[in-house]
């Protein structure tokens, strides 16, 4: 069973926190938070917060069955852009320039690791078995 997390309107773009997002997607919990605690950008602290509630989510949905021998993985994140602050910079004769301060939403669910057997695409007879490549 599934948990989810969600952190709203953080105040960094969605292209920053889109970086550590795609660093840690499919990854093991343990493993996803040792690299958010030494990851030198600054929304790695807040995406390690929101890891862990999510851990804590996944805890309370499954009382009685440890986060840690569970196995639990990264299984989706999203980072998608929230409000936009706009603010005028003074320019040079008489003009002003829009400065954008944008900010972000980011939703984590954590789900077990499942092992599942997929099959080809083209069943047995693929061009990998026909043509003897391997």
């Amino acid at each position: 069973m599934e948990a989810v997390a969600k952190l709203m309107n953080y105040p960094t773009s969605p292209r920053k926190m889109r970086l550590l997002a795609d660093l840690i997607r499919g990854m093991g919990v343990e493993n996803a938070i040792a690299v958010l605690e030494h990851h030198p950008k600054h929304p790695a602290t807040p995406m390690g917060k929101l890891l862990k509630s999510a851990i804590n989510n996944w805890e309370q949905k499954n009382e009685g069955i440890s986060a840690a021998d569970s196995n639990l993985v990264v299984k989706t994140i999203m980072v998608d852009g929230a409000r936009t602050l706009r603010r005028m910079r003074p320019a040079p004769q008489g003009r002003g320039y829009r400065i954008r301060k944008r900010s972000n939403h980011v939703t984590i669910i954590v789900d077990t690791k499942t092992t599942e057997v997929s099959k080809s695409v083209y069943g047995s007879n693929d061009r990998a078995s026909k043509n003897n490549f391997s």
